[in-house]
């Protein structure tokens, strides 16, 4: 649909609604989408895994791996009642269902989104990535671009009982684009659900989580990056339902901002009467680089249990005088312990990155983020 304007097809979500008081999508609606544009080959990273390529919101067949456990996306119902979900369940035209059987080591997989704008289009993928009992997969997942366009992919994710699902993601879009992507996690009893997110890139972006703890011992670990400058704005929003007894979640942020950047940070944790001996916890960490820089933490515990451990913190500061100054006192010029003291808070936020190919990757692009400081 040639020249159609969002504001007349849908109501986007306005900061009037509290989950989204913090990142206002006005600038969408004020522009008009295109077709997109004749897909090109990417620039693929030197990662030596199967791939699933998707250019301009299109699969890539003759760039992307076959697997036996993979299908070509299969519209559907949306089940929930996020604005963003709902929007991508009614344009969604292209995506993956991934379906590792019982029991199954799928080992890693590259899924990977490129777009090229010569005039402002969407794309909405649409991703199901299922794993069958004690299955396990990992996804190192890529958003790379250049020019105005807007990337709203959601991915639904369903684990079996002992299933681990490894997902490793890089938001390195043109900083003239829109980004806002949501996943939703059904975890059974047993199952692991590891989170990562790397925000590098958009003008705009948005990463929505909703995971639910469905069985005893069903854990999940969301961790996240944001990297921002210029007038960036990064939003990381959580959300864990504990609905079964003796369920861990861990929710960490850690957020470097300069310039004009805005981080947000929302996490909640909600326990159901019926999720006795619940361990939930989340951190937030932002270090600000400039006086004008800002960062938005709201954090929330939603408790019905009477016998559950759940906590939660934020630091928000610039760098340690007193590191600073060691380093100094030892000879080093005051640019250079400034970056060491920098690439140290960033080198911590990988922790949670334990795939070797995923870290390299990740580590990679922060020295690239870095270098352009």
């Amino acid at each position: 649909m040639p020249g159609w304007k969002l504001r007349n097809m849908v109501a986007l979500p306005t900061n009037k609604l509290e989950a989204w008081r913090y990142t206002d999508l006005a600038p969408l609606s004020t522009l008009s989408f295109a077709q997109a544009p004749q897909a090109t080959a990417p620039a693929l990273p030197a990662l030596d895994m199967p791939r699933l390529v998707f250019v301009n919101g299109v699969f890539a067949g003759g760039l992307s791996s076959s697997l036996d456990f993979a299908a070509p996306f299969a519209a559907g119902a949306e089940d929930s009642a996020l604005p963003l979900a709902l929007l991508n369940a009614g344009l969604a035209r292209d995506g993956v269902v991934l379906n590792v059987p019982d029991g199954v080591d799928a080992g890693t997989i590259l899924l990977f989104a490129q777009a090229t704008a010569t005039e402002p289009f969407a794309a909405h993928l649409r991703h199901r990535v299922t794993l069958g009992q004690g299955a396990r997969l990992t996804i190192i997942d890529i958003a790379k671009g250049d020019g105005v366009y807007w990337h709203n992919p959601v991915t639904d994710i369903a684990l079996a009982p002992g299933a681990q699902l490894a997902h490793y993601r890089l938001q390195d879009e043109s900083r003239e684009a829109f980004n806002t992507a949501t996943i939703k996690a059904e975890i059974a009893a047993g199952a692991v659900y590891e989170h990562f997110t790397a925000t590098i890139g958009a003008r705009l972006s948005r990463t929505e989580i909703h995971a639910t703890l469905r069985g005893e011992q069903a854990s999940a670990q969301l961790s996240a990056a944001q990297l921002l400058t210029g007038e960036q704005h990064g939003d990381f929003t959580s959300v864990v339902a504990h609905k079964a007894p003796n369920c861990p979640s861990r929710q960490t942020v850690k957020s470097v901002l300069s310039g004009l950047a805005r981080g947000v940070f929302q996490g909640r944790i909600e326990v159901d009467r019926i999720a006795q001996k619940t361990d939930g916890y989340q951190m937030s960490r932002a270090l600000l680089l400039s006086p004008h820089a800002e960062m938005d933490i709201k954090p929330e515990l939603q408790i019905y249990a009477d016998d559950v451990k759940c906590s939660h913190g934020a630091t928000i500061g610039t760098l340690d005088e007193n590191q600073l100054f060691y380093l100094r006192s030892r000879g080093i010029p005051e640019d250079e312990a400034r970056a060491l003291l920098i690439r140290a808070f960033l080198d911590e936020a990988l922790e949670p990155v334990r795939q070797e190919d995923a870290k390299e990757l990740l580590e990679a692009a922060i020295e690239t983020w870095w270098t352009r400081q």
